[in-house]
């Protein structure tokens, strides 16, 4: 397995070099990158920058200085327009900024003139990785720029990301289950289980069952003959069960010792231990998903109760489950693992844990479009064990990456699509 990856991230270095594929850093307060066109021309590869330490756009001896600004608050774009090097008013000109996303969402910003400088009309959303178009009226000549400002995004062509092993899928609603898992012991039911002994003390005539037997109740189970009358009796099941244990053979003295056990196992009792909280918020009725751990055996039931004590040894509280078991698969004294379901709540959004990576501070999932993959950061919710719920940061229908996201991370992180903020 560590061949077969070795040899993908091999073919996919060689596959994404030969590509050329690139991305830009956005433009958090200085040079973005990229490539720029103004009045059909093409600019620079590498842009300008401005007195403000933002992306400077010239054009016919006019020019406009555009810069994302956080400084603390949430990131708002901050302009200035310039003849030549003089700086002029703000309200010497218009301006607009158009952004592109990548799955076609756009976003259109008006600015406003505060003191020298004109700031946008909305928050520039992470990430900030877009085609971007500007257009301004400066001193009443109209002046437009194009360029694109990626940040977090990568291209892989859709054969060798699957061959590598990447699995994507539509972002949709389901559920989020509270569970708990927790270890406990098959064990037989109370009062359908009995040791027996003899009456009177003896030599055992005959013994009728072994282990494993099933037997009826009133069955004879061994012949006894008594020291006090010399005569013999018989010892009987007193309801119907198993066999389970057997200390009498043919020539002993009965005693008080028991000469068997025999249970009631058509149905087994599933014991649980509950530690620390979930001993609070664990009721009766609750499902139970019981999985035995020699062979991966499932049963499902309900909890019956969860008894009142404290098992000393382990500070831990019981929790009981019933098992219907006619045909004699849950063995008595198996260790099983159970997974208790609290709540079962429906989301809007949830993807898959599998899909989370971090990316700077940020929780964040991939969605690709075409051969184009991107960081969606995100605001999430409640978790179980394989889901999480997105509050924010992606749409129902986005197509993310659900296996081998850290291939994405990685390519990205690589094609050195991030910055520092």
């Amino acid at each position: 397995m560590t061949l077969l990856r070795t040899l993908l991230a091999a073919l996919l270095a060689a596959t994404l070099a030969g590509c050329g594929h690139r991305d830009g850093d956005s433009d958090h307060g200085h040079d973005s990158g990229g490539h720029a066109h103004g009045g059909g021309e093409h600019a620079d590869d590498e842009a300008e920058t401005g007195p403000h330490g933002g992306r400077l756009l010239e054009q016919d001896g006019l020019a406009v200085e555009l810069r994302i600004v956080e400084d603390g608050q949430p990131p708002l774009y901050n302009a200035w327009f310039y003849r030549g090097s003089t700086p002029l008013p703000a309200s010497a000109g218009t301006l607009r900024v158009t952004l592109a996303r990548l799955g076609g969402q756009v976003d259109t910003h008006t600015f406003t003139a505060e003191g020298e400088r004109l700031v946008g009309s909305g928050v520039v959303d992470e990430p900030h990785s877009f085609d971007v178009t500007v257009e301004a009226t400066v001193e009443g000549r109209a002046l437009r720029w194009t360029y694109d400002s990626y940040e977090g995004r990568t291209t892989i062509p859709l054969e060798i990301a699957t061959q590598a092993g990447v699995r994507t899928a539509r972002v949709a609603a389901g559920t989020i289950r509270d569970e708990h898992e927790m270890q406990g012991l098959v064990t037989p039911v109370e009062g359908r289980h009995a040791r027996i002994t003899a009456r009177f003390p003896g030599p055992v005539r005959d013994v009728r069952a072994g282990i494993g037997d099933d037997v009826r109740k009133g069955q004879v189970l061994a012949v006894i003959e008594s020291n006090v009358s010399l005569s013999d009796y018989t010892v009987t099941a007193p309801f119907a069960g198993t066999v389970v244990a057997r200390t009498a053979s043919v020539g002993d003295l009965a005693g008080e010792t028991p000469l068997f056990e025999i249970a009631d196992l058509s149905t087994v009792w599933v014991d649980v231990h509950l530690f620390g909280a979930d001993a609070q918020h664990i009721t009766p009725g609750l499902p139970v998903v019981v999985t035995r751990l020699s062979d991966g055996a499932v049963a499902e039931t309900k909890l019956d109760r969860v008894l009142p004590g404290t098992a000393t040894a382990s500070q831990s509280t019981v929790a009981r489950a019933t098992i219907d078991n006619a045909d004699r698969r849950w063995r008595t004294g198996a260790a099983v693992r159970a997974h208790v379901t609290v709540s079962v709540e429906q989301v809007a959004m949830r993807v898959p844990l599998a899909a989370l990576q971090r990316f700077r501070d940020w929780d964040v999932a991939f969605v690709r479009v075409g051969d184009a993959y991107e960081i969606r950061p995100l605001e999430l919710g409640r978790r179980d064990g394989s889901w999480v719920e997105v509050l924010s940061g992606l749409r129902e229908g986005d197509e993310i990456v659900v296996e081998q996201s850290y291939i994405i991370k990685a390519d990205i992180e690589k094609s050195g699509a991030s910055h520092d903020h």
